[in-house]
């Protein structure tokens, strides 16, 4: 993964947390971090539909992350107090969705931002 998108990313949310805190709502911080990407002159696609496709046939349901910057790393943002593996295996299904590698699950309903990287290969 690219350490300088990476760290911008990353820099972005930690801005969006520092102003905010924790306790909103997840929809509050995605706009918020549009706002810091567009600042930031980070390449961004919001709410990026990602079809899961099924021997050979695009299904009807798919999957939506919240970004997708510089057009390969993956971003998933959310409000909760404190991740589980449910959020990590929503990341990974992404990946496994859209053909991407890289990922970021960023959380900002802690006292402090909370972000894990992901590497997928498939």
């Amino acid at each position: 993964m690219s350490d300088s998108q990476t760290f911008a990313i990353i820099g972005a949310a930690m801005t969006v947390h520092s102003a905010l805190g924790p306790g909103f709502l997840e929809a509050v911080y995605q706009e918020a971090l549009e706002h810091e990407f567009v600042q930031c002159g980070i390449p961004y696609e919001r709410e990026m539909a990602l079809p899961i496709h099924y021997r050979g046939r695009i299904l009807q349901a798919s999957y939506r992350a919240d970004f997708l910057c510089y057009d390969d790393i993956l971003v998933e943002l959310k409000a909760l107090q404190k991740l589980s593996g449910t959020e990590h295996a929503q990341v990974i299904n992404y990946l496994k969705a859209s053909k991407k590698e890289k990922a970021l699950l960023i959380n900002f309903g802690a006292a402090s931002l909370e972000y894990k990287r992901f590497l997928f290969s498939h």
